[in-house]
C-alpha cells in the first residue's frame, strides 16, 4: 500500500499501537497530533485549527483517533472544541484535498446506560458531554459521506473501554488497586463489563482499510464478557496466584464515599481517583454486542490473554 494514511491523534494509546502494526506491514503513514511522538513520521496538528490541516494534503485516508474523553474535563467546551469542531475541520480538509476514506473511532458512550448486549442499532441515549459530542461527530461524518456516497467510505468504530500495556485508563486504575491488596468491590460484583484489548482494536482498524465504499458502523468488544467478580478473581490469580475475592462494600456506602470525595475535590480544587460518577460507573453493567463477526475479522488475542499480558507488563515485570 503506497498511499499515505493520516493518523490524527496517532501519538495516543491506540494510535501508538496502530503505528507499530503499520510499520510491521510496511504501510505508509504519518502521525498528526498536538502531543509529540517519538515516531519519526510525526507532524504537529491541532484538530481545533483549520489551518493545521494543510499538512494532510497528500493523504489517501484519514484515521481520526483524536478526542477529549476524560470524566473531569474543564471547561466542558473542550469536548465540543475537539470532538465536534475537530470533526468539522477533518471533513472540510477531506473535501478540500479529495480524501474519500475516513475511519472514525467513536465510542459506546453514545448509548449511555444501555440495556445489556446493546448492538450497533441500539438507542442513542448519552448521559454526558463525551457521549454527546462523539455522537454529534458521527453525524458530521455521515453528512460528509452522504454528499458523495458512491465515492466515499466512512467507517465508524465504537470501542468499549480499551486497555493494554502502557495505558493509564480505567482498567489500569482498577488493576492497580487490585495489585495494592487494598481493593474493595463496591456492590455485589455481578455487573458485567465489556472490554477491548488495544492490539485487537488496532488490528481491526487495519482490517477496516479494506472495506468497500459506503457506511460501516461497528461496536468493538472482545468476547466473552466478564463480571467484576470474574475480572478481579482472574487478576488475583495472575498477580498473586491465589483464588479469592476482595471484600464487598454495599452500594449505598460506595455512593456515600464518592460524594465525600466530590466535596473534597470542590473544596481543595484537586482531582481524586474516586468520585460519585466513577463509583456509579463501576457498579453499572456496561455490556455490548458487535456485528464485527460479519466482516470476517478475527481477533488475534483473547480477552484473558490481553489481560494477562497487561498485568505481567504493568505489575509483574517491575517486581522482578
Amino acid at each position: 500500500m503506497n498511499d499515505k494514511i493520516a493518523i490524527i491523534g496517532g501519538s495516543g494509546f491506540i494510535g501508538s499501537c496502530l503505528c507499530k502494526i503499520f510499520k510491521k506491514n510496511h504501510i505508509n503513514y504519518m502521525i498528526y497530533d498536538i502531543a509529540q511522538s517519538l515516531d519519526k513520521n510525526y507532524m504537529y496538528l491541532d484538530v481545533r485549527s483549520p489551518e493545521s490541516f494543510a499538512k494532510i494534503e497528500n493523504s489517501s485516508c484519514i484515521i481520526n483517533l483524536a478526542a477529549e474523553h476524560r470524566d473531569d474535563v474543564t471547561p466542558l467546551s473542550r469536548y465540543d472544541d475537539v470532538n465536534v469542531n475537530g470533526a468539522e475541520n477533518i471533513c472540510n480538509a477531506a473535501r478540500k484535498f479529495n480524501i474519500n476514506k475516513i475511519i472514525f473511532t467513536s465510542s459506546v458512550a453514545i448509548y449511555g446506560s444501555a440495556k445489556p448486549n446493546t448492538g450497533e442499532n441500539g438507542d442513542i441515549n448519552f448521559f454526558n458531554d463525551y457521549g454527546r459530542t462523539k455522537y454529534e461527530a458521527e453525524l458530521i461524518y455521515k453528512k460528509w459521506l452522504n454528499e458523495d456516497p458512491k465515492k466515499r467510505t466512512l467507517i465508524i468504530v465504537r470501542p468499549t473501554v480499551v486497555f493494554g500495556e502502557y495505558n493509564r485508563g480505567n482498567v489500569y486504575n482498577l488493576l492497580k488497586q487490585i495489585s495494592s491488596r487494598k481493593f474493595i468491590i463496591i456492590g455485589d460484583g455481578n455487573n458485567i463489563k465489556s472490554m477491548a484489548y488495544v492490539q485487537n482494536v488496532a488490528d481491526f482498524l487495519l482490517f477496516s482499510l479494506g472495506f468497500k465504499k459506503g457506511l460501516h458502523v461497528h461496536n468493538y468488544i472482545d468476547k466473552p464478557d466478564m463480571t467484576i467478580n470474574q475480572l478481579v478473581a482472574f487478576s488475583k490469580k495472575i498477580m498473586f496466584n491465589k483464588n479469592y475475592l476482595e471484600p464487598h462494600l454495599p452500594a449505598s456506602l460506595g455512593i456515600l464515599v464518592g460524594r465525600l470525595f466530590d466535596i473534597f475535590a470542590k473544596i481543595t480544587k484537586r482531582k481524586f481517583p474516586i468520585s460519585t460518577i466513577r463509583v456509579k460507573k463501576f457498579m453499572e453493567t456496561t455490556q455490548f454486542s458487535s456485528n464485527i463477526n460479519m466482516t470476517g475479522f478475527q481477533a488475534s488475542t483473547s480477552l484473558e490473554e490481553g489481560l494477562k499480558k497487561t498485568i505481567q507488563h504493568e505489575f509483574l515485570k517491575r517486581q522482578l
